[in-house]
């Protein structure tokens, strides 16, 4: 079967980028499924429009705000229309999570980025780090800790989704993990690819938003990390907390899951070889897997630099957004970017890329246009 795809390498999706903001203020419009062009909307006018089905209550004292109004003269996102925006590996550990401390949670997001983060229908993001109190490092290369109180910077800035199915979310043993389950609970945002058991971290989380019911599923194939990570370690299992892992067969039967309780599937992928601009091989098949299998979208994570966004099979695959909250990094790993997408029932109308700069010790900076 020849499936028609399209490759944005790093170098020229930013060259576009520049020269589309310049010129519009579009970074780019894919053609929708009848042919025409589904223009973006305004940013302003995309605020929430259900509540998560499965996530608990926020805190009583950290309630969101309510969203603001759209602005007047710009247009409402129409029926069935909703928009997601994605960012890369968030770790709240370290340096970030002792200014929190100090400081108040306000600080990780400046005012234009948590502008743009709240101006969708649906925020995610990969949660690169324990956050609990209790459990020891693991005998890895780097284990990351964050204490409960980072989180409520992504309550601020309106993330409802964190993916926890990457080479971090156990770095404090299986007991930080399901406290990371619990507190990200307590505020408000939905956790996937991790759970008590194999069941509940395979499991797809739902959201409603524009009327459609959309399923995220979370999942990690990557390089065992010295003797504390690895598939047969840290994957959950029967009665066993823990990750869910990917491979072509789990990766299938999981977006056939979770697309027969969804009309809109999304795969949050923590996969590749960090620091390689290309995807491998490997990231190929298996995200090309899940656009086979129903899924709309795929969310990379892992290389800690920017690689290409690919259109496959009807879908959108996003292989790495690179680091978006993260300390400790210089060069390319500082280039990042926000994704941008308008989904339907029928999947991706439009999308497009924010390009962003990993400034101020690890903290994410829109650059200037």
């Amino acid at each position: 079967m020849n499936v028609k795809t399209r490759h944005l390498p790093i170098g020229i999706a930013l060259l576009a980028i520049a020269l589309a903001l310049a010129a519009s203020g579009t970074i780019y419009a894919r053609s929708a499924p009848n042919g025409g062009v589904q223009p973006e909307a305004s940013a302003r006018a995309l605020a929430a429009t259900a509540t998560a089905d499965e996530a608990s209550s926020p805190m009583p004292d950290s309630s969101p705000a309510a969203a603001p109004p759209p602005a007047q003269g710009a247009s409402a996102p129409a029926p069935g229309v909703f928009t997601l925006i994605a960012v890369g590996d968030v770790m709240l550990g370290r340096s970030i999570g002792q200014r929190v401390l100090s400081a108040g949670p306000e600080f990780v997001f400046d005012k234009k980025i948590q502008a743009v983060l709240k101006g969708a229908d649906i925020t995610v993001g990969n949660l690169e780090c324990a956050v609990s109190e209790r459990g020891d490092p693991q005998a890895k290369g780097y284990t990351f800790q964050a204490p409960p109180e980072a989180l409520d910077s992504l309550r601020l800035a309106g993330f409802d989704v964190m993916s926890l199915a990457n080479n971090h979310a156990l770095d404090y043993g299986r007991e930080a993990l399901l406290d990371t389950v619990h507190h990200l609970s307590a505020y408000g945002i939905m956790a996937t690819g991790a759970g008590s058991d194999i069941i509940q971290a395979q499991s797809a989380r739902v959201l409603e938003r524009a009327g459609l019911r959309i399923g995220f599923v979370g999942l990690v194939d990557v390089a065992a990390e010295g003797s504390g990570f690895s598939r047969g370690t840290w994957e959950a299992g029967a009665n066993r907390p823990g990750v869910a892992w990917a491979d072509i067969e789990t990766v299938t039967a999981s977006v056939k899951a979770a697309a027969s309780s969804a009309d809109v599937v999304v795969v949050m992928l923590h996969f590749g070889v960090e620091y390689d601009t290309s995807p491998s091989i490997s990231q190929r098949r298996l995200a090309r897997a899940a656009i086979d299998a129903g899924a709309a979208l795929v969310i990379g994570s892992h290389p800690h630099v920017l690689q290409e966004v690919e259109e496959y099979g009807g879908g959108l695959i996003a292989y790495s957004l690179g680091n978006f909250v993260f300390d400790g990094f210089d060069g390319p790993s500082n280039d990042s970017a926000i994704l941008k997408v308008n989904l339907t029932k029928d999947g991706v109308a439009s999308w497009k890329l924010l390009p962003v700069d990993v400034i101020d010790n690890g903290l994410p900076r829109l650059r200037p246009e």
